[in-house]
C-alpha cells in the first residue's frame, strides 16, 4: 500500500485521469434506477485523495474545467434564459426558484448558529443539496480552505436522490393528467387542392392564406412534382406537400385546402430527390438559410434543418450552426453539388470557433474581475458568475461582430462533462484527508442538516407550484430540475412525465440558480461576518 500512495503521489496527472476512469465506472452501478452518474467521480477522488494526500494536481487543472463547463452551459442555453425571464410562466418559475434558495440559505447560515457548524461545512452542504459544482468552487474561495467540499460529498447524494424521490411521490399522490406531446420533428402531409376559392391562382397567392407555422415545400401538377416556384397556377389536379411543427397546423391547412392524398408526391423521385447534409464548411456558418445561394442555376428547395434532436423549419431568418443537417428537395443529378457546397463531414458536429471560445471565455473572466460595489457589504467581484453571465449573453445572440459563438450540441456536451469531471476529481483529490477526518467526526449532522436543505429547496417548488400557482405537473418538474440543477432529475422527470416540459425548464431556470447559488456563497462571508 505504500508503494501504491508513493507511485500515485508522484503522478497526479495519471492519478486524476485514473480518477475520473474508476469514478465513472462507479457512476454506472445502478440500485433500482438510481445512479450517482459522473457525481461519482468526487466520491472516488476523496478516497483516492484520503489515500494519497499528495497525488493531488495543481487548483489550476480544476479551475480549467470549471470554467469550459460554466461557458458551455450559458452558450447553450442563453436563448432560453432569457426567453424565461420575460414570459409569465418564466417568471412565476424564475420567483419560485429564487423563493426556494432563499429559504435553503437562510436555513444553511442559521445551522451555523443553532448547531455550530463551521461555515464552510454549511456553504457546502447549501451547494451539495442544490448539487452545485460551481457554488461549490466559489464557496471554497470564500473561506479559503476545503471545508466546503466535506459538506458538498456529505449531501451530494441526498441531492440527487432526494428530489427524484419527492417528484416521484407526488406523482403518485396527485395523479396528474399530462399532455403527451407529438415529438421534436417536424410534421409532412401531401394534400390534394379541392378548394376551387383557389383554381387558377398562383400559389404566391395560395400561400398567404394557409395557417400562420405552415410551408409548403412542393407541389405536384399534370403528375410532375415541381419546385413551389409562386406564379405556378393551382389547379383541379394539384397536391401540395405540405410542412408545420404540429399536426393541428396541418389540419387546419388540409381543411382550407382540401383532402388528404398520400403517397402521390414522395413515391415519384424521378424530378425531385431528397438529400440530408451536414454543414462543415466555415463560411456558411453563421449565415441565414435567406442569404445562401447554392450556385450552379438549378432548382432546390430547404426541407428542414435538424439541430441537436430536434428538427427546426427552414424559413429565410434561420441561423446556420456547426452539426447543423439540412434536408433539401434537389434533382438527383445534383446532389453532389449540394454535398459540395454545404461540406458534409461529420466534422461539423464536432467543430466550434477557437477564437470565438478563446475571446468568449476570456471576457468571461474579465467581467468576473470588476469589482462591484454594494450597500453594507462593500465590493464583490462575480468571478466564474461572470463567466457564466457573459456566455449567457453570447449564447443568446448567437453571431456578434461576425462572430459566431455557438458550439454544436454534442461538442458542447464533451466540453460541459469533461470540464466538470475534470473539476470534480481535482477538489476531490485535494479534499480526501481532511474529508475523511471531518466526516467521522460530523457525518450524521452534515447529512440530517443537507437533507433538511434538500427539502426546502424542492418542497416549496412541489407545494406552491402545483396546488397555489396551479402550475402543471411536468412544468413544476421542469422547475424542480433548474433550482435543483443535477442532469439526472430532468431525466427521470421526463421519464415519469413522458414530456419534454422538464428538460426545457432545466434549460430555463439551470443557468439562473447557478449565478443565484454562487453569489449567495459568496455574500455569505459579509452576512455572518466571516
Amino acid at each position: 500500500m505504500e508503494y501504491i500512495t508513493s507511485f500515485l503521489s508522484q503522478q497526479p496527472l495519471l492519478t486524476l485521469f485514473l480518477t475520473v476512469a474508476l469514478g465513472y465506472l462507479v457512476g454506472e452501478i445502478d440500485i433500482k434506477g438510481f445512479s450517482l452518474g459522473s457525481g461519482a467521480v468526487l466520491f472516488v477522488a476523496l478516497f483516492i485523495g484520503w489515500l494519497a494526500p499528495d497525488a493531488a494536481p495543481p487548483p489550476l487543472v480544476g479551475t480549467l474545467g470549471l470554467a469550459l463547463f460554466l461557458y458551455s452551459i450559458g452558450i447553450q442555453y442563453g436563448k432560453e434564459f432569457f426567453t424565461g425571464l420575460i414570459r409569465p410562466y418564466g417568471q412565476k418559475a424564475n420567483l419560485l426558484c429564487l423563493f426556494s434558495l432563499m429559504i435553503a440559505g437562510a436555513l444553511s447560515l442559521l445551522f451555523i448558529d443553532l448547531f455550530g457548524l463551521k461555515p464552510g461545512y454549511a456553504l457546502g452542504i447549501y451547494a451539495g443539496a442544490g448539487t452545485s459544482t460551481p457554488a461549490l468552487q466559489a464557496a471554497l474561495a470564500s473561506v479559503g480552505n476545503s471545508d466546503p467540499a466535506v459538506g458538498y460529498s456529505a449531501i451530494y447524494p441526498i441531492g440527487v436522490a432526494g428530489p427524484i424521490l419527492l417528484m416521484y411521490l407526488a406523482f403518485i399522490i396527485t395523479k396528474p393528467a399530462l399532455e403527451r406531446p407529438a415529438g421534436t420533428r417536424l410534421e409532412w402531409r401531401e394534400i390534394a387542392v379541392r378548394n376551387p376559392e383557389f383554381f387558377g391562382k398562383r400559389l404566391g397567392e395560395v400561400l398567404l392564406k394557409l395557417p400562420h407555422g405552415t410551408r409548403v415545400l412542393a407541389l405536384r401538377e399534370e403528375h410532375v412534382n415541381r419546385f413551389p416556384h409562386p406564379d405556378l397556377t393551382v389547379d383541379v389536379d394539384s397536391v401540395f406537400f405540405v410542412s408545420a411543427g404540429t399536426r393541428e397546423l396541418l389540419d387546419q391547412a388540409q381543411q382550407l385546402l382540401g383532402e388528404h392524398a398520400p403517397g402521390r408526391i414522395v413515391k415519384d423521385r424521378a424530378a425531385m430527390d431528397y438529400i440530408r447534409v451536414f454543414v462543415s464548411r466555415r463560411g456558411l456558418v453563421g449565415r441565414t438559410l435567406g442569404d445562401i445561394t447554392i450556385p450552379g442555376g438549378f432548382d432546390y428547395q430547404f426541407v428542414q434543418v435538424t439541430r441537436g434532436d430536434g428538427d427546426l423549419m427552414a424559413h429565410g431568418d434561420l441561423v446556420l450552426e456547426y452539426g447543423d443537417r439540412v434536408g433539401v428537395f434537389v434533382h438527383r443529378d445534383h446532389m453532389e453539388k449540394i454535398r459540395d457546397f454545404f461540406g458534409d463531414s461529420i466534422r461539423g458536429t464536432a467543430d466550434f470557433s477557437y477564437i470565438s471560445i478563446g475571446l468568449g471565455m476570456a471576457l468571461g473572466l474579465l467581467v468576473g474581475l470588476v469589482p462591484i460595489p454594494l450597500p453594507f457589504v462593500g465590493t464583490l467581484k462575480l468571478g466564474f458568475a461572470g463567466l457564466l453571465v457573459t456566455s449567457l449573453v453570447l449564447g443568446y445572440f448567437r453571431r456578434v461582430a461576425g462572430l459566431t459563438w455557438t458550439i454544436p450540441v454534442s461538442a458542447n456536451m464533451v466540453l460541459r462533462n469533461l470540464g466538470v469531471t475534470i473539476f470534480m476529481a481535482q477538489v476531490g483529490l485535494s479534499s480526501g484527508a481532511k474529508f475523511a477526518a471531518a466526516v467521522a467526526e460530523n457525518g450524521m449532522l452534515l447529512i440530517m442538516l443537507g437533507t433538511v436543505l434538500v427539502l426546502a429547496l424542492v418542497l416549496p417548488v412541489i407545494i406552491i407550484g402545483l396546488f397555489v400557482l396551479k402550475i402543471p405537473f411536468d412544468d413544476v418538474c421542469g422547475i424542480v430540475s433548474g433550482v435543483t440543477g443535477h442532469p439526472a432529475i430532468p431525466a427521470f422527470a421526463s421519464k415519469i412525465t413522458g414530456t419534454d416540459k422538464p428538460d426545457i425548464g432545466y434549460a430555463m431556470l439551470y443557468p439562473g440558480t447557478i449565478v443565484l447559488k454562487i453569489l449567495f456563497v459568496q455574500l455569505a462571508p459579509a452576512i455572518w461576518g466571516g
